[in-house]
Parts: structure tokens; sequence; C-alpha cells
């Protein structure tokens, strides 16, 4: 029997030797696998990779260079960088199975308490970064904003989603309030608002909003998701527009608003999709160029929440807007019950 009839007959399924050798290579050594596990949920650059394990970037380039030759990790540019994080495992390729035992294998892996550190440093930074933008820029961003997509264009989608979802009406949480354009419609429709914010410029814009139209059930609160799980913050419905390209770690935010929603609970998203008009960043102070829809669904299903409704507004400027529904199961149905 020919070695063609064999490849012929073979299942698509299987990896063949080659593409094993190469997860096998990639596997091979301790450093890739703990940097497997840092890119379990977060994107990062190669200089930020080189901070977090402490090697020299000529160094860390190599590692990745392997690791994207075999295929476990995807890059993204992102302006004039390039992050990286784990590749998708995609259905019906051939060495589906062996990534997917491996990242589950890596994960058990526990991160040295000095990576841990550094990766905070890393999140710390970005977060400076970011607030150092809308401390200096507090005053000019609705004009830089309204380039990209203003309250106007997804205010009254978002609002309708939120009418559609079912939930309690008793107290919401909006993240990243802005200028409080979206606080008069939860006003108006929960018993208590928060808006939390960990810009105080920010903060100062939505309180001049809130004191202007007397929405005397809405308190603001400066600080931020981690702020908010050590008041107990707990929320009937989450709101978050366009904050999420302003954070350095989406997937922490989706792990802990599914903490601050109450069973039955629901988190309205309204994000831009992925994009590549770079200059938002400087104009805008986004870290990130938008997301993918798989993104927000792979972070909202490892935060254990039910993906609901999806929207998808037309393209204006070369931008799309997507708004996302996700729902925090009740204890019956986390239970089986």
């Amino acid at each position: 029997m020919s070695h063609a009839l064999l490849k012929t007959d073979t299942p698509a399924s299987f990896p063949d030797a080659s593409e094993l050798a190469a997860y096998c290579k990639a596997a091979g050594d301790g450093l890739r696998l703990e940097i497997l596990r840092v890119l379990r949920q977060n994107a990062y650059g190669v200089l930020e990779l080189s901070q977090i394990f402490d090697i020299g970037q000529s160094g860390m380039s190599h590692h990745l260079k392997v690791l994207s030759k075999s295929g476990l990790v995807a890059t993204r540019r992102e302006g004039n960088s390039i992050f990286y994080r784990r590749a998708p495992a995609i259905e019906g390729s051939g060495g589906r199975e062996f990534q997917l035992a491996l990242f589950s294998a890596v994960d058990q892996l526990s991160i040295p308490t000095a990576i841990q550190e550094r990766i905070q440093q890393v999140h710390r930074e970005r977060t400076e970064a970011s607030q150092d933008f809308f401390r200096q820029n507090a005053a000019r961003l609705h004009v830089n904003q309204d380039l990209i997509a203003s309250f106007e264009q997804y205010g009254e989608p978002a609002t309708e989603l939120l009418d559609s979802t079912a939930v309690s009406r008793q107290h919401a949480l909006e993240v990243g309030p802005g200028e409080g354009g979206f606080l008069p419609a939860l006003a108006s429709r929960f018993e208590r608002v928060t808006a939390l914010d960990n810009s105080a410029e920010m903060l100062d814009r939505a309180r001049q909003l809130v004191t202007e139209q007397q929405l005397d059930n809405v308190q603001l609160l400066h600080g931020d998701t981690e702020f908010a799980l050590s008041q107990s913050l707990h929320a009937d419905c989450v709101t978050l527009n366009m904050v999420l390209h302003h954070t350095p770690d989406p997937a922490k935010i989706f792990s802990d608003l599914a903490q601050l929603l109450n069973p039955g609970g629901a988190l309205l998203v309204t994000e831009l999709c992925h994009h590549d008009q770079s200059w938002a960043r400087e104009s805008c102070g986004d870290l990130w160029l938008g997301f993918d829809p798989e993104d927000l669904s792979h972070w909202a299903g490892n935060a254990s929440l039910k993906e609901g409704e999806s929207l998808f507004l037309a393209q204006r400027n070369g931008f799309q807007i997507q708004l996302r529904q996700f729902f925090k199961p009740t204890v019956a149905a986390d239970t089986g019950l």
C-alpha cells in the first residue's frame, strides 16, 4: 500500500507526524508552558511578557516564535504593537484534541508568586496609562469619541436591549459611565443606580449631568471592579458601554462583574468590534482596537455567564458596534434543578 493512499485514508481530524512533532517541541520547555498558562485569558506584547518572565526580549521572541509556529499562540496587531494570546482550538483541525489536552494540563499549573506580581505590575501600568489619558483629555474626549461611536448612535439600541432584558429592577450598576449619557435611562428603570468609574475627572462630568437632571436615585463611586467587590456591591443588572477597550484585563472584568451580579441578573455590554484604526489609541486612549465577538463570548463563558441576545449596528467611519447580553444563572439552574 502506497504512502499516498495511507495519507488519503487518514481522517482529517488526526494530526500528521510533523504537526504532532511541532506541538511536542513547543510543549517541551518549561518556560513555554508557563507562557501558555499566563496567556490563558489575556493577551500581552513581547515587551510585557519579557517583563513578566524577567528575561530578555530576544529570548522571549524566540519562545513566542516556536509557540506561534506550532499554532499554539496567535498574534493580533493593535496599532503598532503585536499582542500574543492562545490560539483557539479549531473544530476539525488535526491537532485539536492534543491542543485542548495540553491547555487543560497547563491550566493546572500554579503561577509563581513573583510572576503574579509582575503580571499585576503590567496591569497597573496599563491602568495608569489609561487614567493619565482621561485625566488630561476629559474635556475634549466627547469630541474625539464622536468620531468613533457617539452615544447618540448606540444609546437607543442599548436602551431597547435593556427594556427587553427580564431582570429585577431594584439595583443597576454602570461601570464607566463616562459623561453619564446612559444614567437617565437606568435611573428611570431601576429603584437604585450606582455609577462606578476609576477616573475622577470623568466621574465629575457624570456628576454634572446627575445634578442637572436631578437623578436622586443615582450614587457615584470612584473605583474599579475590585473596589466594587470589596464593597459587596451586588446588582441585578450591570451595564458596560464602550469601556472594555480601555481596560487592562478584559477577561478579569467579566469575572468581576459575574461575581457582582445577583443570580438571574444580566450583563449588558456595548463595545466596538475589532478594527484597524490605530489613531483611536492616541485620540481616545484605547488600549485595545475593539474585540471579536468570540472574545466576549469566551470571557463570558469562562465567567459562567450564559449568552443572550446579540445586536450588531451598521458600520460608521469604519467602526462597527456590538451589543451583547449575558445572564448569570440562578442557583436552581446551577444545581441542575
